[in-house]
């Protein structure tokens, strides 16, 4: 920061030992000018702004204590002073501020001091004194405050304003009031908390790690642990109304897998940052939907790690447990889809739960009372505050069978079977293992052959064939049987040099691809009676992660999307399945894709889902 009526550059930097010191830079080189103490904790930020009359620097420092102090940086004009006898010196004023603070410090106090520290600066211009004075102490949050920022604006007239977060969840807008003071400078008046935001309740979620302001000083932001925005706004014709409107979504964290609802109106996604998400369409302005997060359905303890919708308010996921969780959804999500034109649906929202809560110490989602539908309508979208505390759905099942953590998971086409597998290193647990959806037992004994970790399973269109792919480099074919169920087929153990990420099958059933580290994907067919080999390779520049295809359109043309392990997406076209010919690579992602799904009952949009912590949709023109 830029000293007043000068050129010179003061720097201010808090640290742990609760101090916060103050360089100059002095004939170039930065020095260390002063040290300024009265924190109890960690100097958590640090802000500086002019005051109100134009004269003075005001530092803002925020600390771990729970307070925030306020210090006068002027322009120092030495004064001819003369003490007569016996009055009080500085010494003796020091001794006793020092003994003060040993005071407070020992009954859980504050230490307040008026020392005025004096830094000096020399340049080319010659040499200047300022004076840096103790102003006012902030107290307001429950818990450490996180960051402060100064309302930006281009009124000198104006009262400086200091915006404050903390781990109590709030925001803090703090503003010096109406008494001013003899000199004039309201910097120096009484500081009062003029508007609140957040959570009431403490420190949930961690609170707010920073915020920030919109350029034009008429909207703050705030972000927490959880990686989630808030913004709120000046309403305009109102003096000091905010209200809170919506703010930038998603994961914080890569996000490893997607699954679109059957009618294909939304989607669920689910990322390390262990949580699940449905987002989904809203109109703002005829044909231009904007995309948004409308439920967090599962906030877990565990990293979420696949997700498949059983019907369009039902799904499954697995997380870095032994576990299979199902969830269905609440009054909330049904009244909010209908309400903002998202989707439709046949049975009524009151035969539902209300929401669900996670217990204390408890990782299974509690279906809430029932209560009347109507307390629960909104007409907007959720924001961040709600969808972290009210958008959860209520677990009906827990599926259990896997002696290690879950590695993938996948639904029948008729919605009949759902297979999952886990991570294995011996072919004991390298097993899929399915399950009727109607009675969540187990359907027949778990399908066995790979000896390493099952990455992905894919059913065919009807259901017939059950295809999975292995860290082992191979692929499998299991064959439903009238009285068996499903059983072993057909085997290709060296299918790829490296390991097989994904597997997809045509939406027509008589193709799969296998995408692999090896940088190919390859396409396989059966070219004789109860044989599968290789129809085409496509070759890729770098390692394939993900694929999937798109039904055939009117001229028998069919599309295959390949995701890479850099985040680029490849898109081919083929009517003959031995030949195809490249129409489009994009650099979608910055990191691997994890999943790629062609959007239900359409060709021209895919869903993406990357380690990049982003989940995109693409249209295809």
């Amino acid at each position: 920061m830029v000293l007043i009526l000068s050129v010179d550059l003061v720097l201010a930097i808090g640290l742990t030992d609760r101090n916060i010191q103050i360089w100059t830079r002095s004939d170039g080189n930065f020095v260390r000018a002063v040290v300024l103490t009265g924190h109890d904790d960690w100097v958590k930020s640090l802000a500086f702004t002019q005051s109100a009359s134009g004269r003075n620097l005001v530092l803002a420092s925020a600390s771990q204590d729970a307070s925030i102090r306020l210090w006068n940086f002027e322009n120092y004009q030495k004064e001819t002073r003369f003490d007569p006898p016996g009055s009080l010196s500085d010494a003796l004023l020091d001794a006793f501020e020092e003994s003060l603070g040993d005071f407070t410090d020992g009954e859980g106090g504050r230490q307040v001091s008026l020392k005025r520290h004096f830094l000096s600066v020399k340049s080319s211009q010659g040499s200047s004194v300022y004076s840096i004075t103790f102003d006012a102490l902030l107290i307001g949050h429950e818990a450490g405050v996180t960051s402060v920022s100064w309302q930006p604006t281009n009124d000198q007239t104006s009262a400086p304003t200091l915006l404050s977060t903390s781990t109590d969840s709030s925001l803090i807008l703090w503003a010096p009031s109406a008494i001013i003071t003899k000199s004039g400078d309201a910097s120096t008046s009484l500081w009062i908390n003029r508007q609140r935001f957040g959570d009431v309740g403490g420190q949930r979620l961690g609170g707010f790690v920073g915020g920030i302001w919109k350029k034009n000083g008429e909207q703050v932001m705030a972000w927490g642990w959880s990686g989630g925005w808030r913004r709120w706004r000046l309403t305009t014709g109102a003096d000091d109304i905010w209200e809170e409107m919506g703010a930038i979504g998603g994961h914080n964290g890569p996000v490893t897998d997607l699954d679109w609802s059957p009618n294909g109106a939304y989607l669920i996604s689910a990322g390390l940052d262990q949580t699940t998400r449905i987002h989904g369409p809203v109109l703002h302005f005829p044909q231009k939907p904007s995309w948004y997060e409308l439920s967090r359905p599962q906030v877990h303890g565990y990293d979420c790690l696949g997700v498949a919708f059983l019907d369009d308010l039902k799904f499954a996921s697995i997380s870095d447990e032994k576990v299979t969780r199902i969830f269905e959804a609440p009054q909330r999500f049904v009244t909010l889809l209908e309400t903002l034109k998202v989707s439709t649906f046949e049975e009524k929202a009151s035969d539902r739960p209300v929401g669900a809560s996670v217990p204390p110490l408890g990782l299974s989602n509690k279906a809430a009372e029932v209560a009347p539908a109507s307390e629960n309508v909104t007409s907007r979208r959720p924001f961040e505050g709600e969808l972290a505390s009210i958008t959860l759905w209520p677990e009906v099942e827990k599926i259990f069978g896997h002696g290690h953590e879950s590695s993938t998971i996948a639904l029948s086409n008729s919605k009949k079977y759902l297979a999952t597998a886990c991570r294995a290193t011996s072919p004991e647990h390298a097993v899929i293992r399915l399950n009727d959806t109607s009675t969540w037992h187990a359907a027949g004994e778990p399908l066995s052959g790979h000896s390493l970790t099952v990455t992905r399973i894919a059913f065919s269109p009807n259901d017939q064939f059950v295809l999975s792919v292995s860290r082992d480099r191979s692929w499998r074919l299991f064959r439903q049987d009238s009285e068996k169920g499903y059983i072993p087929f057909r085997t290709e153990s060296k299918a790829h040099g490296r390991i097989i990420w994904d597997c997809a099958w045509s939406r027509e059933g008589d193709i799969f691809a296998t995408a692999s580290r090896d940088k190919t994907v390859k396409i396989w067919g059966e070219t004789a009676p109860e044989k599968w080999t290789v129809l085409a390779m496509i070759k890729c520049t770098e390692a394939a992660t993900a694929a999937d295809f798109t039904s055939r359109d009117a001229n028998g043309r069919r599309f295959i999307a390949i995701g890479l392990e850099t985040g680029e997406i490849m898109i081919l076209s083929s009517t003959d399945s031995s030949k195809w010919n490249p129409e489009n690579t994009s650099e979608i992602h910055i990191a691997q894709i994890t999943r790629l799904k062609w959007r239900s009952h359409q060709n021209s949009q895919i869903a993406s889902c990357s380690e990049d912590g982003t989940l995109r949709i693409s249209t295809i023109q």
